[in-house]
C-alpha cells in the first residue's frame, strides 16, 4: 500500500497542479491550497502543444512500427521454431543480447549511417529527419524483444499440426499463413499491445533523430510549453500538457486493460 503511494504521488501531484493557476503558486507557495481551480492551463497547453497533429504523428509512427514489428518477428520464431536453421541457438542468443543492449548507445551510430546513407543518395533526409528512420529504428530495436517471446510460445504448438501442413504439400507461406498464423492471433494481440505502450512512450530515438516540429511524436510536444529548452515554463500548464500526453494511453488502457495485464505477464513468462 505504502509503495502505491509513492508510485501513484506524482501523478496526482501534476493532476493537482494541472488545475490551479501559476499566478496563485507565485503568489502563495507550491504547497498551499488552491482559491482557484481552472481548465485554462489545459486549454493553453492544447492550443500550444499542437495536440491533434502530434497525436497524428505519433500514429504514423506507432502503426507501422508495431505492424512489422509483429510480422518479423512471428515469420523468424515461425522459421527458427517449425525448421530445422544452422545456428539456430546463436541466433536466439544474438536477438537476446541485442535486447539486452541499452538503446541509447546506437543513436549516435545510427544518426551518422543514416546522414552517410543520405549522402549516398543525395539526400539527407532520407532516414534522418523522417518518419521512415524512426520507424526503421523502433522495428530494429523491438524485433529481436518480440521474436524472443513468440519463439517461446510457438514452441508450445504440437508438431502434428505443421507435420500434416508438410503432408499435404503446403509451401512454407501457406504453412505460416494458413496454419500457424491463426494460433498466434492472442500472443501477437497481448503483444502488439504491449508494444504499443512502449512505443509510444518514446521519446529518445524520436527527438534524437528528428529535426524538423512537424514530424514529432505526441511525447516530444511538451517543448512547446518550455520543457527541455532554456525558456522558463508555466510549470501548470507544464503539468497540464503532461496530463494530455498521457490521456490517450490511459484511455487505451482502461479499454484494453486486461488483454494488456496479460500482454504483459505474457512476455515476461515467455522471454
Amino acid at each position: 500500500m505504502g509503495f502505491a503511494f509513492i508510485w501513484l504521488l506524482p501523478l496526482f501531484w501534476t493532476l493537482w497542479n494541472s488545475l490551479r493557476p501559476y499566478s496563485e503558486v507565485l503568489r502563495r507557495g507550491l504547497f498551499s491550497w488552491p482559491n482557484t481551480w481552472t481548465l485554462d492551463n489545459y486549454l493553453e497547453a492544447f492550443q500550444k502543444m499542437s495536440v491533434v497533429r502530434y497525436f497524428l504523428n505519433t500514429i504514423i509512427i506507432l502503426v507501422p512500427s508495431v505492424t512489422f514489428i509483429l510480422f518479423f518477428a512471428s515469420m523468424t520464431a515461425f522459421v527458427l521454431t517449425k525448421y530445422r536453421i544452422p545456428f539456430e541457438r546463436s541466433i536466439l542468443a544474438l536477438f537476446l543480447a541485442g535486447s539486452l543492449l541499452p538503446a541509447q548507445v546506437i543513436y549516435y551510430p545510427v544518426f551518422k549511417m543514416y546522414l552517410m546513407v543520405g549522402d549516398i543518395f543525395g539526400n539527407r533526409n532520407m532516414f534522418y529527419d523522417n518518419y521512415s528512420g524512426v520507424i526503421l529504428l523502433h522495428i530494429a530495436m523491438q524485433t529481436g524483444f518480440a521474436t524472443l517471446v513468440l519463439h517461446s510460445n510457438l514452441r508450445s504448438i504440437p508438431k502434428d499440426y505443421s507435420e500434416a501442413a508438410m503432408v499435404d504439400g503446403a509451401t512454407v507461406m501457406q504453412h505460416y499463413f494458413r496454419v500457424i498464423l491463426p494460433m498466434l492471433k492472442a500472443p501477437l494481440a497481448s503483444l502488439g499491445i504491449l508494444l504499443t505502450t512502449l512505443i509510444y512512450n518514446d521519446f529518445v530515438v524520436s527527438w534524437s533523430l528528428l529535426k524538423t516540429d512537424r514530424h514529432f511524436p505526441i511525447t516530444t510536444s511538451l517543448s512547446r510549453v518550455g520543457a527541455f529548452s532554456l525558456v522558463i515554463p508555466d510549470h501548470n500548464v507544464l503539468a497540464a500538457g503532461s496530463v494530455l500526453v498521457a490521456l490517450p494511453l490511459l484511455i487505451f488502457y482502461f479499454i484494453l486493460r486486461r488483454h494488456f495485464n496479460s500482454g504483459v505477464s505474457f512476455a515476461f513468462t515467455n522471454k
